[in-house]
């Protein structure tokens, strides 16, 4: 469990995987007449140019209103004795702060060496999290000679890992400590000759707990561990012992902000009230302190950073953060909301501006499959508005209405850092950047499709009999590659500085995918399946340098071990291979393919542990534990990680997270963005009979011909069936589907506003969802729509032709086309078919109305899916 979402939504146990629900689906082309498909076409064209502009210069002022950039120049008291005289680092974002990531990037830094053995390394930077301001004896804080205030080294989180260089106590030389390290210090002038002086910075917790080993210069018997402790351990902290420097002086980083979600000790975001009586969260420190070449009195860095003579040299930025907890005014009515995932982060932005409008609602989202939500949605009274990327095919959901809300996506987060070859034959330009990370990757279909088939040998347990993917570990030899890294289908795609790296590790063998069924898992099949290459890999076809794919995943049953070929696309995610690897002598146990590489609670999760350089790796056997069981290897630090994960953009945005660039079915790759999101949505078809709904089909035309377009980009639909919920439940829907398509699209980092990883949605979307909140709450749309109601009543007439026609083949959930109208496979974002729906005791008596059948009409996707599977969904309060 993963308790990082900043006290609004939790992580509760995961999802159990489920038999796959079968959905088939085929292309239809958008209904409209000649002339009206190409004015809208036009209309469209210039609408998403300015969505995809305007919101992408919105994000950027947002963005650059909370960086700061600091620098030795401006912070340091004696810049003659800097290490490093010319750094200046800049922080991404330092305003309306949760649990996050945030970047550090930075020049003007020396060329660093990596830790090994004893020794911390050279020329590096460590950054950790601080909650306090140094004091002085009047309790006031202590201002710099600039008038700033200035973190208190006993409040920060650091020493966890307990490194040569990163403790926060340690031995020191007679003669080496500082003043402002004696109340810490034992035998600080070295009168015992018979002992060294002792040096130990306690830790002062937010909660008013001290753990202080000494005091005064006394050693405290019994004072507590400052490397682990209930506050901090090398498992849960967020500190960054060694951030790198190439030749060139300048770096990058990944920092996982930690709230007193997270970290008590810290307490950042603790609500508290300011002098106006506005409720605010604690703020805290980011710092950042350069590590030259030795520690005084010593031959190399061995001390810690804490120590006045390394604490000296300090940057420092404050951080503001958001109160944690929800924001909601007591007494206000609760709503659910059911289904995507993706949506979350958002949700959860929207909810303080939603809670508190007078006659506000709370909007507890509750996350799992969409396709359950939305059958649950169309069938029951007590279900909540479901959210979702993909429809249930018109004749399981006829009832339903779909209120686009959202663009976003799915992509593959990596955290991968260099770790050259120890070979003359190496570049010295890459030799330069070990340790350091690699900051772009390229994935075709195929490549994925290789990640997600357990086709790498790295992906399979080690120990393994490895010859049904045509490898023999005895004569180490055979086609399939070790993992992504070593693989010639993707060094020919990416920068030539992978070939010369040297990776081992299941990090880079596969991705971390989440458990359960979802829309997001359909959307990745899909993409994959709509490249040639990538089917006749997953048919069995070797690839031209001959890997294969693992058979167990091969979709040609007479190339499948099981007699079934794996049925593509799919709501999830299999682990189809029941591989095992022998226990070791002991009684340790058998390894599968899930205890090898385990599922991820959810896409979140995926970015969270990508951030923190956690590849879920297997650790060793534990025989003393009750039961004996395995444990979990440690995350790899700064340096030295390798992971790559399934996520989607928001995630990846919140947790700062390196994504992959996505060969688009233009043969384009593309990275996800505000504006390639938007390019996509211009690309999106109808999906098959089902009104108001589009989505990114990579078999289309349109796609084909979208050079700027992400491919795995996905809507997020509001849903519901308005004749089985009360007037009141109507109404609360309808104002929140308003509010999130009009306030809620406001891209920035405020409470209400549109988060990153989200682009804001185009304008006939928002016109499409504002109709259908009418619809929901009213039976009709406001007159100035042009999408009307249709209540059962009125669907009389015949079928065949004219408006009484057009409406009864509505209100029966036909996908015909209107009278007169013709294919087209344009896409012009237009308004869909009219929604239907039938009227409730409940509603207002508003008369039969006609229907006003729009000149373009989306005609839709359909499929074969039987009703799925209700699955465990996890609450998340927002």
């Amino acid at each position: 469990m993963y308790n990082h979402l900043d006290g609004q939504a939790h992580h509760g146990p995961g999802r159990a995987a489920s038999e796959p629900a079968r959905r088939g689906r085929r292309l239809r082309s958008w209904a409209l007449s000649a002339l009206s498909g190409t004015l809208c076409a036009v209309a469209v064209f210039a609408t998403v140019s300015v969505a995809g502009i305007a919101p992408s210069s919105a994000r950027a002022d947002d963005v650059l209103s909370s960086t700061v950039t600091v620098t030795s120049k401006q912070q340091h008291p004696a810049l003659a004795d800097a290490p490093m005289p010319d750094l200046s680092v800049t922080v991404s974002q330092t305003r309306d702060l949760g649990a996050q990531g945030v970047q550090l990037s930075w020049t003007g830094a020396k060329k660093s060496t990596p830790p090994s053995g004893q020794i911390g390394g050279e020329n590096f930077l460590q950054i950790f999290q601080c909650w306090g301001d140094l004091l002085g004896s009047d309790g006031k804080p202590v201002l710099d000679d600039a008038g700033n205030r200035q973190p208190d080294r006993t409040t920060c989180q650091y020493g966890g890992f307990n490194t040569p260089g990163a403790a926060r106590d340690g031995v020191r030389e007679p003669g080496t400590v500082a003043e402002e390290d004696r109340p810490w210090s034992t035998n600080a002038d070295g009168d015992d000759p018979f002992a060294a002086p002792v040096t130990a910075v306690p830790f002062r917790s937010a909660t008013g707990k001290t753990i202080a080993p000494i005091v005064d210069g006394k050693a405290v018997p019994d004072a507590g561990n400052l490397a682990s402790n209930e506050f901090y351990t090398a498992k849960t902290t967020n500190e960054i012992s060694w951030a790198g420097s190439g030749a060139d002086g300048s770096g990058v980083a990944k920092f996982e902000l930690q709230t007193a979600m997270q970290s008590t000790g810290l307490g950042c975001g603790t609500a508290t009230t300011d002098s106006t009586g506005k409720t605010v969260g604690a703020g805290c420190w980011l710092v950042i302190v350069p590590r030259p070449k030795n520690d005084v009195g010593q031959a190399h860095i061995t001390s810690s950073g804490l120590f006045w003579d390394a604490w000296k040299h300090r940057l420092a930025v404050h951080l503001d953060f958001k109160p944690i907890g929800v924001r909601c005014a007591f007494g206000a009515a609760e709503r659910q909301l059911s289904g995507s995932e993706l949506a979350a982060i958002a949700v959860r932005s929207w909810q303080p501006s939603l809670c508190n409008t007078k006659g506000g609602s709370i909007y507890s989202l509750l996350t799992g499959s969409e396709s359950d939500a939305l059958t649950a949605a169309n069938t029951s009274s007590a279900a909540p508005l479901a959210l979702a990327s993909e429809p249930l095919p018109a004749e399981q959901g006829a009832g339903l209405v779909y209120a686009p809300i959202a663009l976003t996506g799915v992509t593959v987060g990596f955290a991968i850092d260099q770790n050259p070859l120890p070979l003359d034959t190496v570049p010295a330009d890459v030799k330069n950047r070990a340790a350091l990370p690699f900051e772009s990757l390229k994935l075709t279909p195929r490549l994925v499709a290789k990640l997600l088939t357990a086709s790498y040998r790295d992906a399979l347990p080690y120990g393994a009999d490895l010859s049904h993917i045509g490898y023999k570990i005895a004569a180490n030899a055979g086609h399939n590659a070790a993992n992504l890294t070593t693989d010639p289908d993707f060094l020919a795609v990416n920068d030539s500085a992978w070939k010369y790296q040297g990776f081992r590790s299941p990090g880079v063998a596969d991705l971390l995918i989440p458990q359960g069924r979802s829309d997001a898992a359909r959307a990745v099949w899909q993409y994959v399946l709509a490249d040639a290459d990538a089917r006749s890999f997953l048919a069995g076809e070797a690839d031209p340098w001959g890997m294969i794919v693992n058979p167990w995943y091969a979709t040609d049953a007479a190339k499948n071990p099981s007699g079934f070929g794996l049925t593509l696309p799919r709501e999830d995610f299999p682990k189809a291979d029941p591989i095992e690897a022998p226990g070791e002598a002991g009684g340790a146990a058998p390894v599968n393919l899930v205890t090898w590489r385990p599922y991820t609670n959810d896409l979140e999760s995926g970015a969270y542990l990508t951030l923190r350089g956690d590849n879920q790796q297997l650790g060793s056997w534990d025989p003393l534990s009750l039961p004996p069981k395995y444990t979990k290897a440690g995350r790899d630090l700064a340096g030295s990680q390798k992971v790559l994960s399934l996520t989607d953009t928001s995630s990846a945005q919140r947790y700062q997270v390196l994504t992959a660039s996505l060969k688009n079915p233009a043969g384009t790759f593309v990275a996800a963005d505000a504006r390639s999101l938007t390019a996509a949505a211009a690309a999106m078809t109808s999906a098959d009979k089902v009104d108001g709904v589009v989505h990114f089909d990579p078999t289309s035309e349109v796609a084909k011909s979208a050079t700027d377009a992400y491919p795995l980009a996905l809507p997020v639909y509001a849903a519901t069936n308005r004749d089985k919920i009360d007037q009141q439940t109507r109404a609360a829907y309808a104002s929140f589907i308003r509010f999130v398509v009009g306030d809620g699209q406001t891209a920035g980092s405020e409470d209400g506003q549109l988060p990153a990883g989200y682009a804001p949605i185009p304008a006939d979307w928002g016109n499409r969802a504002r109709a259908v909140a009418d619809v929901i709450e009213n039976g009709a749309p406001s007159p100035a729509t042009s999408t009307p109601y249709v209540p059962a009543a009125a669907t009389t007439g015949s079928a065949s032709g004219g408006a009484a026609g057009s409406a009864q083949a509505v209100a029966a959930g036909s996908s015909s086309s209107p009278a007169g109208a013709t294919a087209s496979s344009a896409v012009t974002g237009a308004s869909a078919a009219p929604l239907a729906g039938g009227k409730t005791p409940d509603d207002p008596d508003t008369g039969a109305m006609a229907a006003a059948v729009p000149a373009s009409a989306l005609a839709g996707l359909v499929g074969a899916l039987g009703v799925p599977l209700i699955t465990r969904l996890r609450r998340r309060l927002t």
